[in-house]
């Protein structure tokens, strides 16, 4: 019979890592020889520093990549990495990519669902979706489904969607999806990070039995690629740069912002849970109505919007697996 799921407490396990904390550090004794992970966009920004953490510890690491050219580049001189072209936004794309990997067989460790868009202008993709929810959600969850059985394939896998304190911007707009009309691109950027969380909640309950965990993870404050659509002023005036163009010193350098879906994808102390939203290499606190942007929002790790947004999304991308 099988055994009842249970959802691991929101609530730290007091790691002992922290803000600080760098990819290295939490992969420090833990090898990953014989370990396939896939990392997408694992050439840029917190990415590539996922990717060379996860090589230095013995992975065999799958970058998809937009542009592989430019992640050929980024990568070179590192052993044990393969190179894919994907583009999340389309989904013939995403199902080319899962086809390639079906057919090579090999099971997948670790997913590391990096990669991603931030604050672009108003950009409509496939049927009229847009763009950051089609990106960072939709592509990443037809991708996850389409791999099920490489995921399922091993002694058990992890899956990491990395996603924001930008949630606190927006839970999903179930009345407006696509934000036609109304486009913010800070709050259509949260409602795709809410999404991403809400993703890790409803798959690892599905993926649990099967020996699948799956975890939401904030990476932190950090200057990478993820703000090119952003101007110098926004910046300033959001404090992530100073006037003469010096990052917040309360930022994490990108080592350190690898470091919390790293920890999730690998560590030990997380052997038998999942569901969970993670921040500086812990299980994060349920946020504060009244408090700062910190810990985690209710409604983006609510077990019913979880199986909402999942049933809306095979809907939309015709895609289910797990």
């Amino acid at each position: 019979m099988a055994q009842a799921y249970t959802r691991t407490p929101q609530h730290p396990i007091h790691s002992g890592f922290g803000l600080r904390s760098t990819a290295n550090d939490v992969l420090n004794g833990i090898d990953l020889s014989g370990k396939l992970a896939l990392v997408t966009g694992g050439y840029s920004g917190l990415g590539l520093e996922t990717t060379k953490a996860l090589v230095k510890a013995g992975a065999r690491v799958i970058v998809p990549a937009r542009r592989p050219g430019a992640a050929q580049d980024a990568l070179a001189g590192l052993d044990s990495v393969e190179v894919e072209k994907l583009d999340l936004s389309d989904l013939g794309s995403v199902e080319a990519l899962a086809n390639r990997l079906l057919a090579s067989g090999r099971s997948i460790d670790l997913a590391i669902l990096n990669a991603g868009v931030m604050a672009s202008p108003e950009t409509r993709v496939g049927p009229g979706w847009e763009l950051q929810f089609a990106t960072n959600h939709l592509g990443h969850f037809a991708l996850i489904n389409r791999l099920w059985p490489l995921l399922t394939a091993g002694a058990g896998a992890r899956v990491v969607a990395t996603s924001s304190t930008g949630h606190h911007f927006s839970s999903i707009r179930w009345d407006n999806l696509n934000f036609e009309g109304n486009y913010h691109k800070f709050e259509a950027y949260g409602q795709s990070k809410t999404a991403n969380a809400l993703f890790a909640v409803e798959l690892d309950r599905r993926g649990a039995e099967q020996g699948v965990r799956a975890f939401a993870a904030h990476p932190g404050g950090i200057l990478t690629p993820l703000q090119r659509h952003m101007d110098r002023e926004e910046m300033i005036a959001l404090k992530w740069i100073d006037e003469e163009g010096n990052g917040n010193p309360g930022f994490k350098t990108p080592e350190q912002g690898a470091a919390t879906q790293v920890w999730a994808a690998t560590s030990p102390q997380l052997e038998g849970k999942g569901g969970v939203y993670c921040e500086d290499c812990d299980i994060a606190e349920p946020a504060r109505e009244d408090g700062p942007r910190v810990g985690v929002k209710d409604y983006a790790v609510d077990a019913e919007e979880a199986k909402r947004l999942w049933d809306l999304s095979v809907k939309l991308t015709g895609v289910s697996g797990a």
